[in-house]
């Protein structure tokens, strides 16, 4: 079982498993029996290479793929009954897919609100999400909510997945919550929040504020008390510009974590990397062209509005590790890399779901040279900015974060064939320089 663990044969027997070849699928099973018999456990503990660019993924969808078809486990107890075979699971699944560094993901939003008495819906075989006919919280309660008991249900469950992850892979510990404004889509409905964000503002900011003060701050410094060396990511796809706009993004989704790690020694502990949609700040949008079609001339500031640059600085605000570029962004990446040396920090580029789902790709042949290309330009990119940034001490090989080659989403839908491409070209062409490299 231990071939399936080189490069790419993981990726061949998950693609095999997909077409619902019977024998890939026992494979798979005898592979999945030893994960969470603990039989593969040292691999988990291999670092990520500080020689040469990183690939990570959010795997917890493909890991409940798995389990469901294998053995016929559901979405809840997936997710909530044994931490012990949800991070093996996990961890196995990056291996398969070949990616190189380890990063132990969940149900970011439900579980948040889920902690806050949410009514969620688990459906068998699909992530679980907050039921949209049952908000929590309207504009007349609102303010009567507390900060939830953080010793049981859902953050004693999260936890529990941390400590094992922690000690399997060696990595330190994560924690993701839903950003203030995203948690209030979840909680009191993103059709009235939409509503509010445009005839009350200052009621939503109330909201966000008190949010951010009864239940993330809290949250977030019981986690720290269990965990001192963890890091807290934030997700905040509904405060994305795409969503809400660049003014509301910056006066509300940001606005509100500023606010909310304003003075807390732990401060430099939280970011939000998934602001998407930056392509929203240009001025020029006649282009209807592939993403490589578009230029820095294409880079402007959007009239009455907030520009591209002044969008990554906001970003950078809350997330001052690294550089994120999003697929959902439609930026050139060497708009990302040049903000990325002038700050000094890695540069990590996003592979968006559609980009290698299956049932979005109408031409495979052409789809896998557009990859190819697209690969080739985002480790060039990233190559670049590490060799401009000399040999820092954080080569991002340690710390939890998403880094250098991230797949957004990857499950049984994935097109392994694509993914594969990735990898092959972060391994044949990512290889650092010296002076980046040496210890």
């Amino acid at each position: 079982m231990t071939d399936y663990l080189e490069f790419p044969a993981g990726l061949h027997l998950l693609s095999r498993w997909q077409s619902g070849d019977a024998e890939a699928k026992q494979a798979l099973r005898t592979l999945i029996d030893g994960t969470i018999a603990g039989l593969y456990d040292a691999k988990f503990a291999e670092p990520a290479p500080t020689d040469s660019v990183h690939s990570t993924a959010s795997v917890h969808m493909l890991g409940l793929d798995i389990l469901y078809d294998l053995y016929g486990v559901e979405s809840a107890e997936y997710y909530k009954t044994d931490p012990e075979r949800y991070a093996r699971v996990n961890l196995m699944a990056s291996c398969l897919l070949g990616v190189s560094k380890q990063y132990t993901t969940w149900a970011i939003y439900a579980f948040t609100c889920e902690a806050m008495g949410q009514l969620m819906m688990y459906p068998d075989k699909f992530p679980p999400g907050s039921d949209p006919d049952n908000p929590l919280i309207n504009k007349d309660n609102w303010r009567s909510v507390t900060t939830p008991d953080f010793s049981t249900g859902v953050p004693k469950i999260i936890n529990d997945m941390l400590r094992v992850s922690q000690r399997l892979s060696g990595m330190q510990p994560l924690l993701q919550l839903t950003a203030p404004y995203s948690l209030a889509a979840d909680i009191y409905g993103q059709e009235p929040l939409l509503a509010d964000v445009i005839h009350d503002p200052d009621h939503v900011n109330e909201l966000l504020d008190h949010l951010a003060d009864q239940v993330l701050a809290p949250w977030i410094e019981h986690f720290l008390s269990e965990f001192p060396d963890g890091w807290i990511e934030l997700s905040d796809a509904s405060g994305s510009p795409f969503f809400i706009g660049p003014e509301n993004c910056k006066n509300m989704a940001i606005r509100s974590i500023q606010h909310m790690v304003k003075d807390k020694p732990w401060a430099d502990r939280v970011f939000d990397c998934n602001y998407r949609g930056d392509y929203v700040t240009q001025a020029k949008k006649k282009n209807r062209g592939s993403r490589r079609q578009k230029s820095e001339s294409d880079v402007g500031s959007a009239p009455g509005g907030i520009d591209l640059l002044e969008l990554t600085e906001l970003k950078y605000d809350v997330c001052r590790g690294f550089m994120m570029r999003l697929d959902a962004d439609q930026v050139p990446i060497s708009f990302y890399a040049d903000q990325s040396i002038a700050r000094g920090i890695p540069l990590t580029t996003g592979i968006g779901s559609p980009l290698i789902d299956s049932n979005s790709i109408s031409d495979l042949d052409i789809a896998k040279q557009e990859i190819q290309e697209m690969s080739h330009d985002f480790v060039a990119a990233i190559k670049d900015v590490c060799d401009k940034m000399g040999n820092p001490d954080d080569k991002m090989n340690r710390e939890p974060w998403p880094s250098h080659i991230y797949f957004e989403d990857v499950n049984a839908r994935s097109q392994f064939d694509l993914i594969e491409i990735i990898i092959r070209t972060v391994r044949d062409e990512g290889r650092l320089a010296l002076k980046y490299s040496n210890n």
